[in-house]
């Protein structure tokens, strides 16, 4: 048995999303080919697309949030924060695409109005949930930067002396 306990809490959340993540991006992927197949012009709908694309996508973003977050100076909870904030919105974002992909009700989401199905979501809702996404994601990815940068200063020599 491989001992991974090396491995900080931090890094074990974006392996594990990373994992999740690229799963979805190949379902999706095979989703995108079941649409593709059936269509006359050989396409699949918008967010179907997005979906599969984004998913690929973030499993690398959270290969890059584990790797910071294993080597951040920061407390392991502040670390753990700063994956599991843009991993739950990135979660988000994929949901939000495969729902727009089976509903096949848009292919802009930020379009005014905007929908979901059959009800409109208000505006304000939607920048709200962008302002969330903006500071989540930059933010979470911003913590584990400066604990990694932190950490290099830490460990490099005051110069010459």
């Amino acid at each position: 048995m491989n001992d991974a306990s090396w491995l900080s809490p931090a890094t074990v959340f974006a392996l594990v999303a990373a994992g999740l993540f690229f799963l979805c991006g190949l379902l999706t992927g095979v989703w995108k080919y079941r649409w593709m197949i059936g269509s006359e012009q050989a396409e699949a709908p918008y967010y179907v697309n997005i979906a599969h694309r984004t998913s690929l996508m973030y499993s690398f973003a959270c290969l890059l949030l584990g790797t910071f977050a294993q080597f951040s100076a920061w407390p392991e909870r502040v670390n753990l924060a700063g994956v599991a904030v843009p991993a739950l919105f990135f979660a988000g974002a994929v949901t939000s695409y495969v729902i727009h992909g089976l509903l096949r009700d848009t292919d802009n989401q930020l379009r005014r109005p905007h929908r979901l199905g059959s009800f409109r979501v208000p505006t304000g809702l939607i920048r709200l949930a962008m302002a969330g996404v903006i500071l989540g994601e930059t933010g979470g990815f911003l913590v584990l930067f400066t604990g990694f940068v932190a950490a290099l200063l830490a460990g490099m020599p005051a110069g010459p002396s």
